[in-house]
């Protein structure tokens, strides 16, 4: 199937539009993908590929502070990267209105993300329930349990923290899935976690599938991994999107 990528920029969101070229301006199921932290937009194109082979919609957008939006990664420990999630919630919103005022979308819906998008894909169930699946790699559920993470290596590293960082920082237990499970409703959620994983680091993302294992939808699935996807676990995301927002 022969695929079109169109370069967009809506507002000042730079995004890329994987779609099939025969129904590039019909109204199709739409996934939004977020890249991780001091990543691009383009480093998920095999993904979107594999996701609009089967007939998705798939816009990628450059965080705030990544790609075509790069700026100076701020001193004070990760104030840049809760500035890049915050920032993509935001605009997740403005996003769709765009492509549902153009025509292009109606209610099928899925969000999915690596990482710091993984993070945000979760942090986006709690408030939008017209995401109607969803897919985390790598990412994590608790964004409370990852700020403290944060906050406990920046006193082992003697690193300045403002005194008043949580309060700051007070939108996080909104928007942390772990603590309101109740807002996914039922919707499906695929989780991908590498056991090996330094970076977001593993248990969290463990504790959150134990801890809601009597929710249904949820699709808790690890490797023994570092912090990298591979082309097998697109495929499976890509199989996890096509059976809950195709085949329903």
């Amino acid at each position: 199937m022969k695929l079109t990528i169109r370069k967009r920029t809506l507002g000042t969101i730079p995004m890329l539009e994987v779609v099939p070229t025969k129904k590039r301006n019909d109204l199709l199921p739409l996934i939004i993908y977020y890249h991780g932290w001091q990543s691009v937009k383009e480093l998920n194109l095999t993904q979107a590929r594999y996701l609009a082979r089967q007939g998705f919609r798939v816009i990628l957008p450059d965080a705030m502070n990544h790609g075509e939006r790069k700026q100076p990664v701020s001193k004070i420990p990760s104030l840049t990267f809760w500035q890049s999630i915050h920032t993509n919630l935001v605009e997740f919103g403005f996003i769709v209105h765009h492509f549902r005022t153009i025509g292009f979308v109606d209610d099928v819906i899925g969000v999915g993300g690596t990482s710091m998008g993984g993070i945000t894909t979760c942090a986006l169930l709690t408030h939008h329930p017209e995401i109607k699946a969803a897919a985390c790699l790598m990412g994590s559920p608790k964004l409370s349990a990852y700020r403290e993470r944060i906050v406990e290596h920046a006193k082992r590293s003697n690193r300045y923290l403002p005194q008043d960082y949580k309060e700051l920082l007070s939108w996080i237990p909104q928007y942390d899935l772990s603590l309101r499970p109740e807002t996914l409703d039922g919707r499906p959620l695929f989780i991908w976690h590498g056991k090996q994983d330094l970076i977001v680091p593993y248990e969290d993302v463990a504790d959150f599938a134990d801890e809601q294992k009597e929710l249904p939808n949820i699709y808790f699935t690890d490797e023994d991994e570092e912090h990298l996807v591979k082309t097998s676990t697109m495929r499976e995301v890509t199989d996890f999107f096509v059976k809950e927002l195709l085949e329903k």
